[in-house]
């Protein structure tokens, strides 16, 4: 009920819940099926965030959620609900749990089967793809088990970390719902016999090694348990390492964290010391392709404990019951010997790194005057630029590989679609991230190829008075295409990036060919807070970063 008493309205109750956990702001586009409840919306404490194009707003939502715990985007029938697919595809690859609510045509206007604007083939064709790219989903068709219907996907999402679909046909809107008892959302349970075998083996794995060594991924981030793996590595002196899709899972300033492992692609210390190991602790770890370095990683099952929410296994043991937080705070209570550290690989950042200087000037970088800029150069000025107010937002390419190696102060401040990989993620991810946290600035980074795709939303960090940092790497084509198997279509139309900010009639922009040039556009950006700026770097065509090179060769192989 109201505080009125009157009875709430089914579209009223989502956006509550929505509330309730936590979600301030919902990306979309409007259109005819859904206006009902945008204006819900406009009447409610979520701000409606409009993008360009529904699929910015479904990457936007997807950053959200990976910053915030929880994002929804909203968009309708059809037209607007199949271009937030990839998207939507993406965040559950990568498990970000986005609410994706869709309007639809009306219960009533579906009898006898018309022939409506947007319909593709059948009224439940757009719930048929979704329910392959989600974890749970629903149309809010009965008044009556509305409310536990979205109740039931919201704990899926939250549980899952994954995303949801809601269909909302737009005349049950308004509807009244019937009041349900709802459950407490307890934290699942493991089996406690099973639960206390994993533990005894995994400790007794563990106390025995000689070098155990943890390696952490995006679940760990996803989970909350960022505090308890840094705990975790405190109190036993075990090494961390991180995958490049868990990248910034831990600060990286932490005496005990090696740097980012992906098999040959990654530093070949960091590989050594992993593969060296007796007891590598997989926490949360997604085993893709780019993780493992495109599977050149060699990681023994026979010496590894793996942990996800999914699995869990013990060199060939698996049990089943047993969730992956009870698993990780149980380790956390275990006795588990503690060692001296040793010497280990440590992250070697370049130019200043981690200097945090609020004017942008590196500490060591020194700019050589006329110099045409490289990628090698390029991200160790961008080491220098970086402190605590940053989150980095990498795109796919040579501006996620070559963002391995940045030094990143905090945990949760590298962002990049380093599993499913999908172009055009950076820029609206930007506006997602921001939002979400606005004590963080955006530097994006993003391939002259993703920008086109995406980068327009820029449109829409003007409107809601953003401020990101973005860098163009501007190769005039597709970097990692060419690496692998060149031809002409890789190559772009170049474009006056620099030139955005007088389209939009605000913002700064910068034209980057030298490394003076690059220094100087770093700290005028710094200085300019009141909205984006964007430095067209201009790099020879198949100048790339060692990581790209070798995950280029790898990738050719196999042609």
């Amino acid at each position: 009920m109201t505080s009125r008493g009157r009875p709430q309205s089914i579209g009223a109750y989502l956006i509550e819940r929505l509330c309730a956990h936590g979600v301030r702001h919902v990306f979309g586009i409007p259109g005819d099926y859904v206006l009902g409840f945008f204006d819900l919306l406009l009447e409610s404490e979520i701000r409606i965030i409009n993008t360009c194009d529904e699929q910015g707003a479904g990457f936007a939502a997807d950053a959200y959620a990976r910053v915030r715990g929880l994002g929804a985007v909203c968009i309708t029938y059809c037209v607007g609900g199949l271009k937030v697919a990839n998207t939507t595809a993406e965040a559950f690859a990568e498990k970000s749990p986005v609410v994706v609510i869709s309007g639809a045509p009306g219960m009533k206007e579906r009898e006898k089967n018309p022939l409506l604007h947007h319909k593709v083939r059948e009224f439940d064709t757009q719930k048929k793809v979704f329910e392959q790219l989600t974890v749970a989903s629903t149309v809010l068709a009965d008044p009556q088990i509305a409310f536990q219907e979205i109740d039931r996907v919201l704990h899926a999402a939250l549980r899952y970390k994954r995303p949801v679909y809601i269909e909302l046909p737009r005349d049950v809107v308004a509807l009244p719902g019937i009041p349900h008892h709802r459950a407490a959302e307890l934290h699942e349970r493991s089996s406690p016999e099973a639960l206390r075998a994993a533990l005894a083996e995994a400790v007794a794995m563990i106390n025995e090694a000689r070098k155990p060594v943890i390696l952490a991924d995006v679940e760990v981030h996803r989970f909350g348990l960022q505090d308890e793996l840094l705990r975790l590595a405190r109190k036993t002196n075990m090494p961390v390492a991180a995958t490049i899709l868990g990248k910034s899972v831990i600060g990286e300033q932490h005496p005990f964290y090696l740097g980012v492992y992906e098999g040959a692609m990654g530093r070949e210390d960091v590989r050594q010391y992993v593969e060296s190991s007796d007891c590598v602790i997989m926490l949360g770890a997604f085993m893709t392709d780019i993780n493992l370095g495109i599977y050149t990683a060699r990681l023994d099952p026979a010496r590894s404990i793996y942990a996800t929410s999914e699995k869990l296994s013990i060199r060939y043991h698996s049990y089943d019951e047993v969730s992956f937080t009870d698993f990780v705070r149980g380790l956390l209570r275990a006795r588990l010997r503690r060692r001296a550290l040793g010497a280990i690989p440590r992250p070697r950042p370049k130019a200043g790194a981690g200097s945090g200087r609020k004017d942008g000037r590196a500490a060591t970088f020194a700019p050589v005057a006329k110099r045409p800029v490289t990628v090698l150069r390029l991200f160790e000025r961008l080491n220098a630029f970086l402190d605590e107010d940053t989150v980095v937002v990498a795109d796919v390419g040579d501006s996620l590989f070559g963002a391995a190696d940045l030094f990143i102060h905090q945990r949760t401040e590298f962002l990049g679609a380093a599993y499913y990989a999908s172009m055009g993620f950076a820029v609206p991810a930007a506006i997602g991230a921001q939002l979400a946290d606005p004590k963080l600035r955006p530097l994006v980074l993003v391939g002259d190829g993703a920008f086109q795709m995406t980068g327009m939303e820029l449109s829409t960090a003007v409107r809601y008075r953003l401020n990101p940092i973005v860098v163009v790497l501007n190769n005039a084509g597709y970097g990692t295409e060419r690496q692998i198997h060149d031809g002409p279509y890789n190559d772009l139309l170049v474009w006056r990036y620099h030139r955005v900010p007088e389209l939009l009639g605000a913002g700064r922009g910068f034209a980057v060919e030298t490394e003076d040039q690059l220094d100087r556009a770093l700290q005028d950006a710094r200085a300019h807070t009141e909205s984006f700026c964007l430095l067209d770097v201009r790099l020879d065509a198949h100048d790339r970063s060692p990581a790209l090179q070798r995950l280029a060769a790898r990738l050719a192989e196999r042609l």
